[in-house]
């Protein structure tokens, strides 16, 4: 039951608000609280736990290999009613859509935390891969017809009007597609960034399917640039208020460009990023990441260019990257970010922890790229150190691991205590193992508003989290703080393999 995020507009850093040497300092005024623990944390039995989750989430035909025992064979004539096969991908969240945009998100960014964090993930890294692959062989499927992209099984008002697990499934599985004449640069244009970004995942594991990756992002990306829309204007009953584009196309071509010129490395790619770099807002909403809004994701992409001495044309790009930092730091940043009194990011909207994870991801991939060209970012007065952003970042891992306030990992299964009633069909309900026989539309309504724990442990999940206040309600009726997504434990696990390594 996924809601979209808040757009925020993004004024930059004041330099009033900083003194030298205040950063450190700024640190320290989000105290963890009194539960906070003391004793570090198993980042690699975390790492496991992250990457598991993908498996519970999975639709279609499971694997010999499938460890999520509980869950079954679900959605087997996905897109039949459209004449193509649509088995496979991800459910993202709580419900048993196949939502496409946060879906592809979801990929890019596990993509991007192999990419960059899977040298320290050890004997996860496999594991990391098989959860990239299980999603782009349903994004090759969703784009095998040139000129059309597959962006959603299942009508999210049918689906919400239920309680059942997705082995029962008999809510409408209605097909959504974009074409020439229904356009969604959006969602084809992420659906472009993550087939290149996974493309660079199995270049040297798998050549042909990384040539069939990046084929496949060259052409939906051309579709996309061609043919331009928002997916909710010509999708709006179906994706709206769900994943509604709220904040326009634009991001997600540059976006796309960006990914397609680090697969490929054509020069194409460069100059179309060159030439749309105003027209396209690169410098837009930097204080925003997920999977509505690119516009920090990319400036921190491209920045690695310009850091390695690779790309002083964008220079520009840099410059809005530093300014996406120092609009999120503590003390500094802009209303639309805040800190929590136990120091959680937090934004307004729903589900919390995919600011906390999408942000902090950032935060340590420029920290990481600042670090090898021994730079810092400047903040008015003062400077933000490779090191301090490094710092955020765990500070922000180790808050959903469980130093906080309540002293609860938000992290399902790990740790001694975490959420119970997550906001979570296949989660909430009997086994199919445990139940055999079929449980109905309404007849699951009792298990969602029992106050009893699920019974099927989603091990791996991290939920929409704490609100600001760093309160809690461990009940599935409140979705935005008990449900977990995709898109939260994408970047996570990111973070989660760096820090497995470097404690």
């Amino acid at each position: 039951m996924a809601r979209n995020a808040l757009p925020s507009p993004s004024p930059a850093a004041s330099p009033a608000l900083l003194r030298a040497g205040a950063l450190a300092i700024l640190l320290l005024l989000h105290p963890l609280g009194p539960s906070a623990a003391a004793a570090g944390h198993d980042y690699f039995d975390a790492l496991h736990k992250s990457i598991l989750f993908f498996e519970g989430q999975r639709s279609g035909r499971l694997p010999p290999d499938q460890r999520v025992g509980w869950r079954h064979d679900s959605a087997l004539h996905d897109g039949a009613t459209a004449g193509v096969d649509l088995t496979g991908g991800y459910y993202d969240a709580g419900d048993n859509v196949k939502f496409g945009f946060p879906m592809a998100f979801t990929t890019t960014l596990l993509s991007w935390s192999v990419i960059d964090f899977g040298r320290t993930m050890g004997p996860e890294l496999r594991n990391a891969v098989r959860a990239v692959r299980w999603a782009t062989d349903y994004l090759l499927k969703a784009t095998a017809v040139p000129g059309v992209v597959y962006v959603q099984v299942g009508d999210a008002f049918s689906d919400h009007n239920c309680w059942e697990r997705p082995e029962d499934m008999d809510t409408l599985r209605t097909v959504y597609r974009i074409d020439r004449s229904h356009p969604g640069s959006d969602v084809a244009g992420e659906t472009a960034a993550a087939l290149a970004a996974a493309s660079i995942v199995f270049r040297s594991r798998d050549p042909g399917y990384s040539r069939l990756l990046l084929d496949r992002a060259v052409r939906v990306f051309a579709f996309a640039d061609e043919y331009r829309g928002a997916y909710s204007g010509s999708l709006r009953r179906a994706v709206c208020p769900f994943y509604c584009d709220v904040n326009g196309y634009q991001d997600e071509l540059l976006w796309a460009a960006v990914w397609l010129h680090k697969a490929s490395r054509r020069r194409l790619y460069r100059e179309y990023i060159m030439r749309n770099e105003v027209v396209l807002h690169a410098g837009d909403t930097i204080n925003e990441f997920g999977w509505d809004n690119k516009h920090a994701g990319i400036n921190i992409l491209i920045s690695k260019e310009v850091l390695m001495g690779r790309a002083d044309s964008f220079r520009s790009f840099q410059a809005n990257a530093d300014g996406f930092i120092c609009s999120v730091l503590p003390g500094i940043s802009h209303p639309q970010v805040q800190y929590s009194p136990g120091g959680l990011i937090f934004k307004a909207g729903g589900s919390n922890m995919q600011h906390v994870t999408s942000l902090s991801f950032l935060l340590l991939a420029y920290s990481n790229y600042l670090s090898h060209a021994n730079k810092a970012v400047p903040c008015g007065g003062t400077s933000a150190s490779p090191a301090l952003l490094r710092q955020l970042a765990k500070r922000q891992v180790d808050y959903i691991l469980g130093d906080n306030p309540l002293g609860m990992s938000y992290m399902v299964g790990y740790g001694a205590r975490y959420p119970q009633r997550i906001h979570h069909r296949a989660s909430s309900l009997p086994s199919v193992r445990a139940h055999p026989a079929r449980i109905g539309c309404k007849a699951g309504s009792r298990y969602f508003l029992s106050p009893d724990p699920n019974p099927n442990l989603l091990v791996g999940a991290v939920v929409g989290g704490p609100n600001v206040t760093d309160a809690f309600p461990d009940s599935r009726p409140f979705f935005q703080e008990s449900e977990p997504t995709t898109y939260i434990n994408a970047p996570l696990v990111g973070l989660l393999g760096y820090f497995s390594a470097h404690p």
